[in-house]
């Protein structure tokens, strides 16, 4: 604000230097703590936005205004400033302080005691955070997050901008589509029994603006899904940076996000080393096999190693007619207590147990299943190049449960083992060849696996074989994609299917008609029969980024106002009922409540 005065301010609470000394100046701000010396000294500190200045109240008429106030009160302070007698190099304003003429109440807070101290709010019980989140984000460590994530979306924005990409924004109110989690519906007013759904994702309007003819499309996009919260996911609502261009494939997607994401990486990130283009790229199958998971974490170098054909038969009852997964964590130096808290870790996340052994310096198996292996010590040891000190973890089940145990046991070892683990970097990695269908863990029928408008490997003309049987669908990969960055999957994207013939033929092997995806995209199985350009996209998630750029555990960390795990905006209220007049309105009747569901 440099020295233009205003009505309330004519410096910040972070702008006072050595050359100020002497000035006569307004600061503004809360009144973050007051601590009395003695009857006639006391040294207020006054914090806004930008930082905190230390007030020295020196009368105790000024003292005795102070000391009728509660703390987080705001206040205005004209004064003088001076040097300090003891300065403080931590602080910026540390070596200045004022002495007050005036005092004036601004804002008075009427509460004698807060839910929890302002400036150690991070260490509060997370629903009174939630509930009193306007006092939680005065905490200079919440705000420094949300003011991270502003500046991140101002250099995407001017990153895209310069790429030749064009900002447009599309619908919040559109059509219920299957997209793959639960839609939240919004009752129509003038057309009763018929619905809105806030957007899972501008998906169907960015390919929509392909086929209008824009050419480079982005926008910081809001979606919505009802889905349950995790470390990584928030509930309700999320931000992405969706993007997508025309007469493009993979490998311009690709180009673009490698050229945007690094420099904003470096720029703003927690850690200084990060991945440089071109990024690592991974076939999917190749991702389940090696790392367990299709969200690698690269700064790990833990690999997993399949020993089905040697213990499927070693007499060990859980590794009989199961596929068998390894991992060899070397110089392990853990207890056999540690051991078995990893293991039981790893189950709580998995459902799956985690069996184990050690290689010891004597060159013998120990622990765990060591004695089901004696009769094939040697073979295991060469096997897996087993080294002194080793300690092997180990899944079984069917391909799929085998892998994700591996891979969660090598995510939830790697902190215990330096040597396997360099946190502090950025590892980015593509994963390739995602598999066009999968079969349904629920339905067991065939569904798509990914994203259900992706352009398949081989085109028209192996989703043709494979309705003729001379193909096995589980066997089509697409040009589908995800960015992953530290274990965090930061996007999806794929190259889209622009082709009416293909989409309809594509969606008749999940068992929808042509008219099914007449009826359930109308506008774009129209559109793309009006001539539509090959097209690719990807939307990296914001909120995500910025979790990582931060180095915050949690995503409600970054995001302004987020809902708890349970999907509740605990400081407004929402979910909440409503009036009956307005449900009459909207010709919805509730037929069961919170308080009488089972």
């Amino acid at each position: 604000m440099g020295d233009t005065s205003t009505f309330y301010r004519t410096h910040t609470c972070g702008e006072l230097r050595i050359e100020q000394v002497g000035q006569t100046v307004t600061l503004s701000g809360w009144m973050e703590n007051l601590r009395e010396v003695s009857g006639n000294l006391a040294f207020l500190v006054l914090r806004d936005f930008y930082g905190t200045t230390q007030v020295v109240l020196e009368t105790e008429e000024m003292i005795q205004t102070a000391k009728e106030l509660n703390k987080e009160t705001v206040i205005s302070v004209t004064g003088a400033v001076r040097e300090r007698d003891s300065k403080n190099p931590k602080l910026p304003t540390g070596d200045i302080e004022v002495v007050p003429a005036k005092i004036e109440v601004l804002g008075r807070c009427r509460h004698n005691e807060l839910p929890f101290p302002v400036t150690r709010s991070r260490e509060a019980d997370e629903s009174a955070r939630l509930k009193y989140r306007y006092l939680d984000l005065r905490n200079p460590e919440v705000k420094n997050n949300i003011v991270l994530r502003s500046q991140v979306v101002s250099a995407l924005r001017a990153a895209m901008t310069d790429h030749g990409f064009l900002e447009i924004t599309t619908p919040i109110l559109t059509a219920s589509s299957p997209e793959g989690a639960r839609d939240y519906l919004v009752p129509s007013r003038k057309h009763p029994g018929k619905f809105y759904a806030l957007p899972q994702a501008p998906q169907q309007f960015k390919q929509l603006l392909m086929a209008s003819g824009f050419d480079k499309y982005f926008q910081i996009a809001p979606c919505f899904r009802d889905e349950d919260a995790r470390g990584d996911r928030s509930p309700g609502e999320f931000y992405q940076l969706d993007m997508e261009m025309a007469f493009a494939d993979q490998e311009d997607v690709f180009a673009v996000l490698e050229d945007v994401l690094p420099p904003i990486f470096a720029k703003y990130g927690k850690y200084n080393t990060a991945s440089t283009a071109p990024f690592r790229r991974i076939p999917y199958l190749e991702a389940m096999e090696k790392y367990g998971t299709d969200k690698p974490d690269l700064r790990i170098d833990l690999t997993v190693q399949d020993l089905t054909q040697l213990l499927s038969g070693c007499g060990f009852p859980p590794f009989e007619n199961q596929r068998v997964k390894a991992v060899v964590v070397y110089g392990f130096e853990g207890s056999r207590k540690q051991i078995d808290k990893l293991c039981a870790d790893v189950e709580v996340q998995t459902g799956n147990k985690v069996y184990w052994f050690r290689y010891d310096e004597k060159g013998e198996l120990v622990g765990g299943i060591s004695k089901f292996l004696q009769p094939i010590k040697d073979l295991v040891v060469e096997a897996l190049t087993l080294a002194p000190g080793c300690l092997v973890g180990l899944s079984a089940g069917t391909l799929l449960a085998a892998q994700k145990t591996a891979g969660v046991f090598i995510k939830t070892v790697a902190p215990l083992c330096p040597a396997h683990f360099v946190k502090e970097r950025y590892e980015f990695c593509w994963i390739v060849d995602f598999p066009m269908y999968e079969i349904g863990e629920e339905s067991g029928e065939l569904e798509f696996c990914h994203n259900p408008f992706s352009m398949p490997n081989g085109g028209l003309e192996i989703i043709e074989k494979a309705i003729k049987g001379e193909v096995d669908p589980l066997s089509i990969t697409a040009f589908q994609y995800d960015l992953v960055c530290n274990g965090v999957e930061l996007s999806s994207g794929a190259v889209r299917n622009h082709d009416p013939e293909l989409m309809v033929k594509a969606f008749w092997m999940v068992g929808l008609e042509e008219e099914d995806v007449r009826s359930k995209f109308p506008a774009m199985y129209n559109a793309f029969t009006y001539g539509a350009p090959p097209h690719a996209g990807i939307a990296p998630g914001v909120d995500r980024m910025v979790m990582l750029l931060s180095g915050e555990e949690s995503i409600r960390e970054v995001i302004p106002f987020p809902m708890n795990k349970n999907a509740q905006d605990l400081m407004m209220g929402a979910p909440s009922p409503v009036e009956q007049s307005q449900l009459d309105e909207l010709n919805i009747a509730v037929t069961k409540t919170e308080d009488t569901a089972e």
